[in-house]
């Protein structure tokens, strides 16, 4: 198992980039990976599921861990073939302004280092892009 940390800060506020977060609906909108989300609720909460598709039309299932909207945190797990990958991420106010997000990605070590490269490029979109 391995686990690795990414961070990524810009101007988007935090109230927008938490909603960007709990609306699956919009994680096509920042994370190239994703073209679209099936999900059993317009909202994440502890329980929601679905699957996550690439613009390749392969898909992912994906199981929602924890929500905290008070600390602005959540937590899911994506199955990879006979493999999971554990997700953590949270918003917080950048110290000058705008927002710093992170994200925790634990599993599988070749998972977990060839997803980190597009992991990274989507949450720097989050909190720099425009919608």
């Amino acid at each position: 198992m391995t686990t690795l940390t990414l961070h990524a800060t810009g101007p988007i506020e935090p109230d927008e980039v938490w909603d960007r977060f709990v609306r699956p609906a919009r994680w096509s909108e920042w994370s190239p990976q994703i073209s679209r989300v099936q999900a059993t609720a317009p909202r994440i909460a502890p329980g929601v599921t679905g699957r996550v598709y690439d613009p390749l039309r392969t898909s992912v299932p994906f199981v929602v861990d924890g929500v905290s909207d008070a600390t602005r945190w959540w937590s899911w797990q994506v199955t990879v073939g006979p493999t999971r990958l554990r997700l953590a991420h949270w918003v917080k106010p950048a110290p000058d302004g705008g927002t710093t997000t992170g994200l925790r990605i634990s599993g599988f070590a070749p998972l977990v280092l060839g997803y980190a490269p597009l992991a990274l490029l989507a949450i720097k979109r989050l909190v720099t892009i425009a919608t």
